[in-house]
């Protein structure tokens, strides 16, 4: 009878063959908006190899986490999916040539970032680096130069190695399987490879000469990955992993894959051999096992801050994504009201226009004629007023409810819009108005009359002002301080400069340069979570920009945002004197 490893063997090269013969399948054949029963068929790539997450069963079909969850998306979302397995260079090679609609299992790099779009990210993968066990152990990636190290082609780890110059002997394979089987053998040095799969191929190769010997790479995100014409596919399985995770099943499917390995059967034998001596040893030892506990339980908190910064990512791009929709929502009921008031204020006001001169001719035979408690007189002179105010304050609702609206919209990744950076900062000051007035008395906004423009993503602009100006707020602990907004160019004219500044707590010296690192925040207490400034400093730089800070203990910050200005070929024509450049500042009762 052949092996289970035989038969393995024989369906993974079964399954390579089907993938490779159905390469010459034209591209005009593939027909992304197909259906099969009325539903929309989508061809999603996997890894023929990467057990327990995709791999080629005994029966040559598809198998594994991400199959499951690929296939539990479809149910949900009314989709046909076709999974077509392959090496991974060749499913990647598809997913660029468009003969893939989607891939179910790709790492996030900012490199592939700039091609590909990806959903959230539905597990995190550890690469390790795995010796035999005779070899020289290394704690480091960098000891890796000059040493002959088999990688996955075209994977994360090869991108890797390259991207950051380690300098080491690169030899690419095709699967984990055959890294590890050659390592196994003798040939090579080491092998960068993931921890799940090379310990589920170890043992399921019975590989009883090597192991792992460092895990010097943090985990990598997994996710689904699509070109940017297929953008409406991520967002269909972003919505379908939404969806699983709400209701437990993803968790299920992890249980059942990840959840019962069973473990190691107990080495009862070597316990009896060994009894007596492991007792002396831990007698003598008690010293040296106090310490090591101490260093386990600072390892065990390091890798449990770890996972818990991962979790809290995830969960902050989930409550974004529902911020959003309900930002959508209550702004449209909002604008139903809003709309009325505007409809009818006018109509309210002819009326009153209207009635007024029979009003008044009554109030001359009756001269205590009075209208809701008032005397005709003094409401005569006050109706107007007030039906001006309720029009002007139903144009405020209606300008800070579209804000919200624009805010909360999703945009393309692309930033080629021309934006105006004062109506940008206007618009930022307007949608936290509130925070403003409670935090300060004393706010001033000087915007450039010059109105200058940048190329980018208003709303991605508007994020990054939202998030400094509350901040400034936050440090504010008197009201009498102030809060300073200004936009203006540079001296050459090159570059728009933002300014805030507030004369709050200021920020400590060590803390000045972790301001933009993830998950960093001085305001855990008070539900700080650390991603605002990171974001912030992202967006910023993918417009080509720059975030400066400049703070000095218990007198204030200054924080610096400059863009590169654009200057079409009809650009602003004319000088500007000194006293033409601003406009006079807005005060905290003005802001709207």
């Amino acid at each position: 009878m052949l092996s289970s490893l035989t038969i393995r063997t024989l369906a993974s090269l079964l399954c390579l063959f089907l993938g490779l013969a159905s390469l010459s399948t034209p591209l005009s054949a593939r027909d992304s908006h197909s259906t099969v029963a009325g539903k929309r068929v989508i061809s999603v790539g996997a890894d023929y190899n990467f057990p327990p997450y995709e791999f080629a069963g005994v029966d040559g079909e598809p198998t594994g986490y991400t199959v499951e969850l690929t296939k539990a998306i479809a149910e949900v979302m009314g989709v046909h999916v076709e999974i077509e397995m392959a090496d991974w260079q060749t499913i990647f090679e598809d997913l660029h040539s468009g003969r893939l609609d989607v891939l179910q299992g790709i790492a996030y790099s900012d490199e592939r970032a700039r091609s590909i779009r990806f959903s959230s990210a539905h597990s995190i993968v550890n690469y390790s680096i795995f010796a035999r066990k005779d070899s020289p152990v290394i704690n480091d990636v960098t000891q890796l130069k000059n040493k002959e190290v088999m990688i996955q082609n075209a994977s994360i780890m090869h991108e890797y190695l390259i991207d950051n110059n380690i300098q080491a002997i690169i030899i690419p394979v095709q699967t984990h399987a055959e890294a590890l089987r050659l390592l196994a053998s003798g040939k090579h040095d080491y092998a960068l490879t993931a921890n799940s799969p090379s310990l589920y191929l170890s043992k399921e190769m019975q590989l009883n000469n090597i192991h792992a010997i460092a895990s010097p790479i943090s985990g990598q995100r997994l996710s689904y990955g699509a070109l940017p014409k297929n953008e409406d596919i991520i967002a269909l399985f972003n919505e379908g992993l939404a969806i699983l995770k709400n209701t437990g099943k993803q968790q299920q499917i992890y249980e059942k894959w990840f959840g019962a390995l069973e473990p190691a059967p107990f080495p009862w034998k070597k316990l009896g051999l060994y009894a007596a001596s492991i007792i002396i040893a831990l007698l003598l030892a008690i010293s040296v096992i106090v310490i090591w506990n101490a260093m386990l339980r600072k390892e065990v908190e390091k890798r449990s801050n770890q996972l818990k910064s991962q979790q809290e990512q995830l969960i902050q791009a989930d409550k974004m994504a529902s911020l959003g929709i309900l930002v959508s929502g209550v702004a449209h009921e909002i604008n139903n009201p809003t709309g009325l008031l505007m409809l009818n204020l006018p109509i309210l006001k002819a009326a009153w226009i209207d009635a007024l001169p029979y009003l008044a001719k009554h109030a001359q035979n009756d001269p205590d004629f009075s209208l809701a408690g008032l005397k005709f007189d003094r409401l005569r002179q006050e109706l107007p007023y007030l039906l001006d105010e309720m029009d002007q304050s139903t144009l405020r609702i209606r300008n800070i409810v579209n804000d919200l609206k624009d805010f909360a919209r999703e945009e393309p990744n692309e930033i080629t819009q021309e934006v105006n950076i004062n109506d940008v900062v206007s618009t930022a000051i307007r949608l936290v108005d509130t925070s403003i007035r409670n935090a300060t008395d004393d706010f001033e906004l000087y915007v450039d009359k010059r109105n200058p423009i940048i190329i980018g993503s208003a709303q991605r602009v508007e994020q990054v002002m939202i998030n400094l100006i509350i901040n400034a707020c936050d440090a504010i602990e008197q009201r009498q301080s102030s809060i300073r907004v200004t936009t203006t160019l540079s001296l050459d004219e090159k570059e728009v400069l933002i300014v805030i500044e507030d004369k709050g707590k200021g920020i400590d010296p060590a803390n000045l340069i972790r301001l933009t690192d993830p998950f960093f925040t001085t305001k855990r207490e008070q539900g700080g979570t650390g991603l605002g400034l990171s974001v912030s400093a992202a967006i910023i730089n993918t417009h080509q920009g720059k975030l400066a800070f400049d703070s000095e203990v218990g007198k204030g910050t200054c924080v610096t945002v400059s863009f590169p200005v654009y200057q079409p070929n009809t650009a602003m024509e004319g000088t500007f004197s000194n006293t033409d450049i601003f406009e006079l500042p807005k005060k905290n009762k003005s802001l709207s």
